[in-house]
């Protein structure tokens, strides 16, 4: 090496001896007390004795053993200050995972062994060449080590605590780098680059400042580190990617070494092939997903991060504005815990049974559950999540248990989750097949249960709240009722009023007797107004009734529009069990609805039938149709009118009658195509032939 270049040498490894140094000292003078500054003064400390034997080793006063054993020593400290880092924030009883824990025995292996070799030469082996090349290579596979654990450092540590600790590893990932590719290069032509070797004093000084602003923003060094499966990945991926290049580089060594004339061919394209092949692997999915599969079975107890996915479950539960969307956001929730692409829930409606509410990623899954049907209540005794597909190849583990026509025949479905409130039965969810291809185990149940208890709750919640505002609506609409009462009361005492006032002076012209008849008249129609705010929540009365004249009667109210609608009417043996009026009263609604949505030159079509036992009533219309989401969230919401004049109680209360009657409503539109409604009640088979009964 020319005297220039070592002299070069030489004045940077003093200035970085000067630097750590001076480090040093300003450690010992604040940090003196502290178990962390302890461990950054003797990797300071090492650091700058290696500065000083690398500076004399250049001017040639020292032997260059010992400026090797000051390097593996101060690497040595380096990689204990990062593993101090790292289990510094865990419990006290908690260990390092089991890839932490290999690096921490084969790092202080190794630097044990190149110790001796450095300090005690007539140890190594007696060819010199190969000597040499193992020690590089053993360098090598330090400096990985110390990138390893920079990178794990800096990944485990919160984002908001990142300020505080990234000049560190930015500092030592630096001189790593360097030092990987000084011995790398060393390994491969069994030769130390000269330039590279004495330009590295002054990396290492430049990288001084760097280690001081961390150890100033971190003065207990407590950032807080959290070790998880994430970290374990990452730390087996760059740890295998190492040990993969430095058997490479062997490989490499040896193809040259014995290649003869055609070797530093053979090596360049050998190591070529290598790194391309390396960066396929590193970008491989399926490669990363079996290492994640093969860590979490060999090196964890449990195959969920269960931090992890309760806080990715809790965040997509409750993203967005409280009440919206929330049913959707609770089977995204669920499915996201398994990978499943899709799945639908259904909850409990009343005396309508168990009904689709609501799914994500699954629109053509269409069913209704009586609430004493069987499969209810095995869902709600043994609280267990179904495996559709287990149970068609192991029927004996369900017992009895047989699954409803349309969740038999849907195709995807692979779980049924119970949303279990207390002991009772809120819903359940049902999922599609996991696009991980997910084994559905003992872990997987417990932790849908768990997740279903606590999506349930939330559920709940909202049902509540919903109930409340519609009660506190109601209240408010039966508050203004009465003031209606009030005032119509006051209305006929005072007609009553003027008409015995008015009996008294008969000898008056004969128009008087016309006015007493048409006052006598309204008090009679108040009296019926009143009357039948005053019945208000009374009990229904239902008794059977012919559909025909049901239908018929609703046509007939309708004689002042424009559109008249086309009715094709039941037989007369056709009778469910209802009061008339209420029944009437919501036919009707729907059918003005109809009438008002569609235009003069269009149609509106009301039939009523028999079908799978039940009595159906349709009402088509070619009007202006409405979208999914507003019969989701509107069409049948109390107190929510599009109509400037209107209440926005009609559609509720309609829905309300059919489900009181054991019935029920179902919707399907297009915006401008039309809407078409489909009542079903049930038969009344039990009354005489005949007329209405009284």
């Amino acid at each position: 090496m020319p005297d220039t270049l070592l002299l070069l040498a030489a004045v940077g490894y003093g200035l970085a001896a000067l630097a750590y140094l001076g480090l040093s000292g300003l450690i010992v003078a604040s940090w003196r007390r502290r178990p962390q500054g302890r461990q950054l003064v003797l990797a300071t400390g090492l650091s700058a004795a290696w500065g000083a034997f690398s500076a004399l080793t250049a001017l040639g006063a020292l032997p260059p053993q010992l400026g090797l054993a000051a390097e593996v020593a101060r690497n040595g400290a380096w990689l204990a200050l990062l593993l101090y880092i790292l289990q510094l924030r865990l419990p006290s009883d908690a260990v390092l995972p089991a890839p932490i824990r290999l690096i921490r025995i084969l790092s202080g292996i190794l630097v044990g062994v190149l110790l001796l070799a450095s300090i005690y030469p007539f140890i190594a082996p007696t060819q010199p060449v190969l000597a040499r090349w193992a020690g590089n290579l053993g360098l090598v596979l330090l400096t990985v080590m110390g990138l390893v654990l920079t990178e794990q450092v800096y990944r485990s540590t919160r984002p908001e605590d990142r300020w505080a600790i990234k000049f560190l590893c930015l500092g030592l990932g630096g001189l790593f780098v360097y030092d990987f590719y000084l011995y790398a290069n060393a390994a491969l032509f069994n030769a130390m680059d000269a330039q590279v070797w004495a330009a590295r004093g002054y990396v290492a000084a430049l990288v001084t400042p760097l280690i001081a602003v961390s150890a100033a923003r971190n003065p207990e060094w407590a950032a807080p580190v959290g070790l998880s499966r994430s970290m374990a990945f990452h730390t087996a991926s760059l740890l295998a990617a190492g040990i993969y290049l430095l058997l490479m580089a062997s490989a490499g060594y040896y193809l040259r070494l014995f290649g003869g004339e055609w070797g530093n061919v053979v090596q360049t394209i050998f190591i070529f092939a290598a790194a391309m092949l390396l960066v396929l692997l590193m970008f491989s999915g399926t490669l990363r997903a079996r290492l994640r599969v093969f860590l979490s079975k060999h090196f964890f107890s449990y195959r969920y991060d269960y931090r992890e996915e309760w806080l990715n479950f809790t965040r997509t539960l409750t993203e967005g504005r409280p009440g919206e969307q929330l049913c959707e956001r609770a089977v995204e929730a669920l499915a996201g815990l398994l990978e499943s692409p899709g799945g639908a829930l259904w909850m409990r409606e009343g005396d309508a049974g168990y009904q689709r509410a609501s799914h994500w990623n699954w629109a053509d899954l269409q069913g209704t559950e009586p609430a004493d049907a069987p499969f209810i209540q095995w869902l709600a005794s043994k609280q267990w999540v179904v495996d559709l597909d287990e149970m068609k190849v192991r029927r004996d583990l369900y017992g009895d248990l047989s699954t409803p026509a349309w969740l038999e025949h849907a195709d995807n479905a692979w779980l049924v989750v119970p949303l279990m409130l207390h002991e009772e039965l809120l819903g359940f969810v049902v999922l599609k097949h996991s696009l991980g291809n997910v084994t559905f185990n003992w872990e997987v149940s417990d932790l849908l249960k768990v997740a279903a208890r606590q999506a349930a709750a939330h559920l709940a919640q909202m049902r509540a709240s919903n109930q409340l505002i519609v009660a506190r609506q109601f209240e408010s609409f039966n508050r203004t009722t009465t003031f209606v009462i009030h005032d119509l009361k006051n209305l006929i005492a005072q007609l009553s009023l003027l008409l015995a006032n008015a009996e008294k002076h008969k000898h008056k012209p004969e128009f008087q007797a016309d006015m007493l008849d048409t006052v006598a008249n309204a008090v009679t129609r108040m009296n019926k107004v009143l009357a039948q705010l005053r019945r208000g929540s009374d009990a229904t009365q239902a008794q059977s009734v012919v559909l025909a004249d049901i239908l018929d009667e609703a046509v007939s109210s309708k004689q002042a529009f424009k559109l008249r609608p086309t009715l094709e009417l039941p037989p007369a043996s056709l009778r469910v069990r209802a009061e008339r009026d209420r029944l009437a009263r919501a036919i009707g609604h729907l059918l003005q609805n109809a009438l008002e949505a569609t235009p003069p030159t269009g149609q509106v079509t009301l039939r009523g039938f028999e079908e799978a036992g039940r009595a159906v009533i349709e009402i088509v219309d070619t009007g202006c149709g409405m979208d999914d989401e507003f019969i989701r969230t509107r069409l049948f919401q109390p107190f929510d009118s599009t109509k400037g004049a209107g209440m926005g109680i009609g559609a509720y209360e309609c829905r309300e009658t059919l489900r009181a009657l054991g019935g029920n409503i179902e919707v399907d539109s297009t915006p401008g195509l039309g809407t078409h409604f489909r009542l079903s009640l049930p038969l009344d088979n039990h009354s005489p032939a005949g007329g209405d009964a009284a």
